[in-house]
């Protein structure tokens, strides 16, 4: 027998004990309920058997102190990951489950790897804080724009720990998670609502806010749904996005002279464009329920990870109202952020007028939308495909001297700080007048070429190897060490 032996023992029976969660009876309640527990989610994200724990025995016997916390792979790259566990005292953050959430971004940061976040809480646990002691949003917020962050709800989240997922850069949800400030027996104290976990934060409700930005039917979807976010992202902002293989290289897309119309009044579904003229099949939307004027992609051009913002025809035409130029904005900056080029596809009458819109602050979100594409230093790629009017060409980087590796234009794309017909009403224009001005929207592109206000115009059949040429050109720039983005700009 070894002198090893009893102590060996005795740390096996404390780890048992936590790594029991909440006991067999709980954890068979949780399951029945369509759920995978803690450790289960763990083990569902990561590759299989590189998940390494850290404090395991917090929390004494509290099993983990509520939370899985520890480092694992994905797709063989590392990444940071805790899991609050439900089971346990419902998942609340006590002392020590506040410093592993802490420990987990802190190495997330040092390491320079992305950080998970598994959501499923009830916030503070009452009575066990208090005094002068740094808390873990302090840590998660030091991670932004420097490792990318995820935030999966799969549960109930409220409180404090419910903050954790706006401040990461993608959330997604599953159908059975709620995310609230407080929770419904809350509520219903403070203002004598009487509302259902559903009806406070449900997906209808956290998708229509924007607080989360995709949905999946169940936790093992959530999970593989992070897994796919993450393959287009570096590890870090001291890393370049990785190229994959590429599969799928030059070629023509004839298709889309059937997809687009070329009357501007028709409308068309810009994710067939997409399908075209990327890698396929291969894009990744986010946050499809929310200002949906806009679409917003992670996709490979050429086996290269790129950040796609395009006007959706299909909605309003294609304006932008302030949910899409919120959703933008905050996407623009997370591309920008982890060097991921952005593709630009615009089609659009312009920023949404009217009463509504203007109650919903368009200018505020419009400015913010302008600010972030202006300032963002990556590689940008713009396409005009039919129009692009006003402000809301500004805003999709059809802008000189906004550092665009390149600017194109479809033949006849109409442009302008209006259209010609809401010109012509608003001046009050008679036929000869409103005639001319039709002719000279309609050959707007071609004296926009001829002062090189576009690169070139292109055939619509070209579209995919004029931006993987633009793109290529574009990558041999990166001759030195990424580095993070330094944003000096107040957003508005």
């Amino acid at each position: 027998m070894s002198d090893w032996d009893a102590t060996l023992a005795d740390l096996q029976r404390r780890r048992d004990r936590s790594t029991a969660m909440g006991g067999a009876e709980r954890l068979a309640a949780h399951r029945a309920r369509g759920k995978l527990d803690a450790r289960a989610r763990v083990a569902h994200l990561l590759d299989d058997g590189s998940f390494r724990e850290i404090g395991t025995l917090v929390g004494g016997d509290v099993p983990a102190d509520g939370i899985v916390a520890g480092s694992g792979t994905i797709d063989g790259a590392p990444v940071m990951v805790g899991a609050e566990d439900f089971t346990t005292v419902a998942g609340t953050i006590g002392t020590g489950s506040n410093a592993k959430r802490y420990r987990i971004a802190e190495l997330a940061v040092r390491n320079k790897i992305p950080m998970v976040m598994l959501l499923e809480g009830a916030g503070f646990r009452p009575g066990s804080h208090g005094g002068r002691s740094p808390i873990d949003l302090i840590g998660q917020a030091r991670c932004s724009g420097l490792v990318p962050t995820v935030a999966a709800v799969l549960g109930p989240s409220a409180g404090h720990g419910a903050l954790v997922a706006p401040v990461c850069d993608f959330r997604i949800m599953s159908r059975l998670g709620a995310i609230f400030t407080a929770g419904p027996p809350v509520v219903r104290e403070s203002t004598g609502e009487d509302i259902s976990k559903e009806e406070l934060g449900g997906p209808g409700v956290a998708l229509a806010s924007g607080v989360i930005h995709n949905l999946a039917d169940d936790d093992a979807s959530a999970l593989d749904e992070i897994r796919r976010y993450l393959s287009y992202f570096p590890s870090s902002a001291w890393s370049y996005p990785p190229a994959r293989p590429a599969d799928d290289g030059p070629r023509s897309t004839p298709e889309l002279v059937d997809i687009i119309p070329r009357d501007n009044r028709r409308v068309y579904d810009i994710r067939r464009v997409m399908d075209v003229v990327f890698d396929r099949p291969d894009w990744l939307e986010v946050q499809p329920k929310f200002g949906r004027g806009i679409v917003c992609a992670l996709a490979h051009l050429g086996g290269h990870p790129v950040a796609v913002v395009a006007n959706q025809p299909q909605v309003m035409a294609g304006s932008i109202d302030s949910h899409a130029a919120d959703k933008a904005a905050h996407f623009i900056m997370v591309a920008d952020s982890f060097h991921l080029p952005i593709v630009f596809l615009a089609d659009n009458p312009g920023m949404l007028p009217g009463s509504r819109s203007e109650r919903a602050g368009i200018l505020r979100s419009g400015a913010r939308m302008f600010a972030a594409q202006t300032m963002a230093g990556t590689i940008k790629l713009h396409l005009t495909l039919r129009k692009a009017y006003g402000f809301g060409s500004m805003v999709m980087s059809l802008l000189g001297f906004d550092d665009q590796v390149a600017t194109f234009g479809y033949p006849g794309a109409t442009m302008g700080a209006m259209s010609a017909a809401a010109l012509s009403r608003a001046s009050h224009a008679d036929a000869d007048v409103s005639a001319d001005l039709r002719e000279a929207e309609l050959q707007a592109s071609y004296h926009s070429a001829q002062n090189l206000g576009f690169d070139e115009l292109i055939d619509p059949r070209e579209t995919r190897d004029a931006l993987l040429t633009a793109l290529r050109r574009a990558l041999s720039a990166r001759q030195a060490p990424a580095q993070p983005v330094t944003r000096t700009a107040i957003l508005p």
